[in-house]
């Protein structure tokens, strides 16, 4: 097997070179390999070093460990830095400046990128891998945007990548976090494949094999080496409650997260007690602004969702839940958020109106180049 490994290799990422295939490994299993902004930067040189490169064929993105792909951002440390510098761009700002970026050269990159969803695939890991010319998901996968249950929207590009899903099936996974497996993404349309996790285990040698000077298509090459021939379609358990999610999860042009909310009220289901359960331990003001900006994202621009997205985290961060939904959550671990205000009947329109509004000029905001 021909390997040959970057010169540049970081802690918290690993890079080797199989075939002209890169393959990049997120390498922090003990933080179920949730992004640090350092990881960031890294992965931003990586993939322009590999636009460069014409030697690279294709880029493999892979979490090291057999828990996660990527769970995420790494929340603690971004808590911490707004903590203390809560109304400048650095350090905070800058993470979500750059993380954006990065997703958008994963949607834009002009080389085939493979995502492989092994396990826990969170925020900043979703982000990612659904930019992915080929995303490839397990029977291990638990993919999830539970952004507004610490007091943000679902971000990295998940206005935009989550309108492959029905309004309602959308509104559903934004509002709650609820947990995929990865039959259920490729049923939805966020994984192209569901795969056994064992086949992913042997990929390297059967990149190894591949032929490029072959007449074929690239992307049929590497179908071949992450999609085994006799792939058995999964049972997708988000099928069980669709009819569910649709009765109470369909859009309307009023009433937002609260009448999401009114209508699981008054359903007797033990499903629909603990979904409403659940939409209520998050952000009342998140939620609404979610839902709105779901909505919105279907008929904008990828770049003008992650704008927009980066508007509502600065928001969020610099007088919104965010800071509450860590501490309750993810530093103290009481789990009692102590949101303002506490009830999606408390949320203005006015106050959702300000989340939504960009916080800078056009030709001022960060990202006005993507």
């Amino acid at each position: 097997m021909s390997t040959l490994e970057l010169s540049r290799d970081a802690p918290e990422v690993a890079f080797a070179v199989v075939n002209r295939v890169a393959i990049v490994t997120l390498d922090r299993p003990h933080a179920l390999n949730a992004l640090s902004h350092g990881m960031i930067a890294h992965l931003a040189d990586i993939f322009a070093q590999c636009a460069a490169d014409a030697s690279i064929a294709a880029v493999v993105l892979r979490g090291a460990g057999d828990k996660a792909f990527c769970a995420g951002g790494d929340v603690r440390r971004l808590y911490h830095a707004a903590r203390n510098d809560p109304h400048h761009e650095t350090p905070w700002l800058k993470f979500f400046i750059d993380e954006y970026r990065l997703d958008f050269t994963v949607h834009r990159f002009a080389k085939p990128v493979i995502a492989l969803m092994d396990g826990i695939v969170m925020g900043g890991g979703m982000g990612l891998a659904q930019g992915a010319a080929l995303r490839i998901a397990t029977e291990r996968t638990r993919m999830a945007m539970p952004e507004t249950r610490i007091g943000l929207l679902p971000d990295v590009g998940a206005t935009h990548f989550l309108r492959v899903l029905p309004r309602d099936l959308a509104l559903y996974v934004g509002l709650t976090g609820a947990r995929l497996s990865g039959a259920d993404a490729q049923r939805v349309g966020l994984a192209d494949e569901c795969v056994p996790s064992i086949w992913l285990r042997g990929f390297i040698e059967r990149l190894d094999s591949i032929r490029w000077d072959d007449a074929q298509e690239a992307m049929t090459q590497l179908r071949r080496v992450f999609v085994p021939n006799a792939n058995i379609e999964r049972h997708a358990p988000l099928d069980d409650i669709r009819a569910q999610i649709r009765r109470h999860f369909t859009a309307s042009a009023t009433g937002g997260a609260e009448r999401i909310a009114a209508s699981l009220a008054a359903d007797e289901s033990e499903w629909a007690r603990t979904t409403l359960a659940l939409i209520e331990s998050h952000s009342p003001t998140m939620l609404e602004v979610t839902y709105h900006a779901l909505l919105r994202g279907r008929q904008m621009t990828l770049a003008d969702c992650f704008r927009m997205e980066l508007g509502v985290v600065y928001r969020a961060i610099d007088d919104g839940d965010f800071a509450e939904g860590v501490r309750a959550l993810i530093i103290d671990k009481d789990e009692r958020p102590r949101f303002a205000p506490t009830t999606l009947a408390q949320v203005r329109a006015e106050r959702v109106q300000h989340f939504l509004s960009s916080p800078w000029r056009r030709e001022m905001h960060p990202l006005a180049d993507l």
